[in-house]
């Protein structure tokens, strides 16, 4: 049989990581980085992303931005190229949860959730896409939520945004698949994460969502490592405009 762990090797690749400063995109960031990839870190915070390069070594760079500003998009589509080149994957892990009752939900909430959750994942791999198209190569990996298709409490607008994101992997996948570029999507369950600290802060609820999974725990931060590999490299070649629920049997039952 084949020697098949060069289907998860990164070396030669170039990836960007949003949300980097933290929690999932950090840890994506830094597992792209272990895997041989040369990774920018997109987020807002310098001193954070100063901690993750550092942590990451040689293979990191970072770009301070804010995702959500589609005005500055093209800008930073370039920042992102310059320390390595263009890169051929691209992690849309940078994400909000205003947690705002439906009642409560107002117009700067639920713009800033859609724009950040949903808008910037299209508009930055939009801007990204040439290049990819011209090696012929791609991976774009967008991070949907159990909120993709369950409804939780205080979750209308982040709701909203991550069901967007379902159709969105399917309508890239469509778009550019055919150029050798993929787009699928990881779901985590729970995490404990600076966007889950409300969560986990009530060790009642916590319990009670790993119950509700098949394998009776919450999610590590390690837990993400394959599933992320597996859609950023060849091993996914004919894997795309698909959801990966990483949310230990979560959504099964």
């Amino acid at each position: 049989m084949a020697d098949s762990r060069h289907l998860f090797d990164l070396t030669g690749r170039i990836a960007c990581v949003t949300g980097a400063s933290s929690g999932l995109g950090r840890r994506a960031a830094t597992v792209l980085a272990a895997a041989g990839a040369q990774v920018v870190g997109v987020a807002r915070r310098r001193e954070a992303l100063e901690n993750w390069q550092e942590e990451a070594g040689g293979n990191a760079a970072f770009v301070v931005a804010d995702v959500a500003d589609r005005d500055g998009i093209p800008a930073l589509a370039e920042a992102v190229a310059r320390p390595f080149g263009a890169p051929d994957i691209v992690v849309h892990a940078a994400g909000i949860n205003t947690r705002q009752a439906a009642d409560d939900v107002t117009p700067d909430g639920w713009d800033r959730t859609i724009a950040l959750n949903l808008s910037a994942p299209f508009f930055l791999s939009q801007a990204l896409i040439p290049e990819m198209k011209t090696r012929g190569w791609g991976r774009i990996v967008n991070f949907a939520s159990l909120q993709t298709t369950r409804a939780f409490p205080g979750g209308v607008a982040y709701g909203a945004s991550k069901a967007g994101i379902g159709q969105l992997t399917r309508a890239m996948a469509e778009a550019w698949s055919p150029k050798g570029i993929t787009a699928n999507a990881i779901g985590p369950g729970f995490f404990k994460t600076e966007l889950t600290e409300a969560v986990f802060a009530d060790p009642e609820r916590a319990e009670r969502n790993a119950r509700q999974t098949c394998i009776g725990r919450n999610g590590r931060l390690e837990d993400i490592d394959g599933p992320l590999l597996f859609l950023c490299s060849e091993a996914s070649a004919y894997v795309t405009g698909q959801i990966l629920m990483v949310d230990g049997g979560f959504t099964a039952k």
